[in-house]
């Protein structure tokens, strides 16, 4: 196994992704080539434009962390950070500084910003973003790319009771101010996913589906990370087409999310909010999914038999990526799921 492609949120998806290349590196993985190629198809859907810079969520933390940027504690943004950008915008006035800007980060984004308003697509933008980041380490080994060169927008609706400010009731925000601001502490009534119905894929996103050995969705939101991916412009007729195998690893541990809020966004599509419910919306590439295994928690084992009758392969192991070495075994759980032979 020589090509592995994963389709990755932000934190839970690059803590996974550390722990997978800690396993390559080690050795540890099943069948799977020591100088074997990862490809990362990053979400874009919890982009915003912010202060007049383009921010990147998911793809710069996924870009830090492997990177060893990242700052640990909080799981995003930079290690030693400091903040006097932000406290200044914060001294004239304006409010929407909610979105923290560390002084590191924010060059970041102006060199993304510059390059996208010289003409270059955000594909280009990012694999120039990673030649510091990643290709030291990783040399040809490691791609990040965008799921789309396309402006793509996640907002989600709430309940608002100020009528003056929103006469319907109801009142739309971008997921960052939802997550960020207010803290993911308010009911999702929808979701309204600005731009993805045509967005198309960034270069090289299909032919990474398309000519991998192995695909995984790691432990990332369902909804907001993986699922924006996955409604991108023939991704899932790809991830359904592809010769790879496709695996799945259950961000929903005993019935609630480890990192992040993906019960509100499982609630909001009215989806069940467990290991089970999350794999079968899923579902298997034999009943129209695009799914060959389910890895879910030791603490879900009586979940099993109910996705395997869904026809998913399935099998439960301890799912928390407590350190690098605990992730790796995630991974070569997930490969040996669906290994030939299993």
């Amino acid at each position: 196994m020589r090509s592995i492609t994963v389709l990755s949120g932000g934190v839970g998806g690059a803590r996974f992704l550390r722990g997978l290349l800690h396993g390559i590196r080690t050795g540890v993985l099943p069948g799977v080539s020591p100088d074997a190629r990862v490809t990362v198809i990053g979400n874009t859907g919890d982009d915003l434009w912010l202060h007049g810079l383009k921010i990147c969520p998911d793809l710069d933390t996924v870009m830090y962390t492997l990177g060893d940027g990242i700052d640990g504690e909080r799981g995003w943004g930079r290690r030693d950070e400091t903040w006097h950008v932000n406290e200044e915008l914060t001294a004239y006035g304006l409010d929407n500084t909610w979105f923290g800007l560390g002084d590191r980060d924010v060059a970041t984004h102006l060199v993304r910003t510059q390059m996208l308003e010289a003409g270059y697509p955000l594909s280009a933008v990012t694999e120039a973003l990673t030649r510091r980041w990643l290709f030291p380490t990783y040399a040809d080994r490691l791609a990040l790319l965008p799921m789309t060169d396309d402006r793509t927008e996640t907002h989600v609706v709430i309940a608002d009771p100020d009528l003056e400010r929103s006469p319907s009731g109801r009142r739309v925000i971008h997921f960052q101010e939802y997550w960020i601001k207010l803290r993911a502490s308010v009911p999702v009534e929808s979701l309204v996913f600005v731009g993805l119905d045509e967005a198309k894929p960034a270069p090289g996103v299909l032919d990474a589906i398309a000519e991998a050995d192995l695909v995984i969705l790691p432990p990332s939101n369902p909804i907001v990370s993986v699922g924006t991916i996955l409604s991108v412009a023939g991704v899932r007729e790809n991830l359904i087409a592809t010769k790879a195998k496709v695996v799945g690893l259950s961000p929903i541990i005993g019935g609630h999310h480890v990192h992040g809020m993906a019960e509100q966004m499982l609630t909001a599509q009215g989806i069940e909010v467990s290991a089970a419910g999350v794999g079968l919306h899923y579902g298997a590439r034999g009943h129209g999914g695009v799914l060959d295994g389910w890895l879910m928690d030791s603490s879900d084992t009586d979940s099993v038999e109910r996705v395997t009758a869904g026809g998913l392969r399935a099998a439960a192991v301890p799912l928390l990526m407590s350190d690098p070495d605990a992730t790796a075994a995630m991974a070569a759980a997930a490969i040996s799921l669906v290994s030939e032979d299993a």
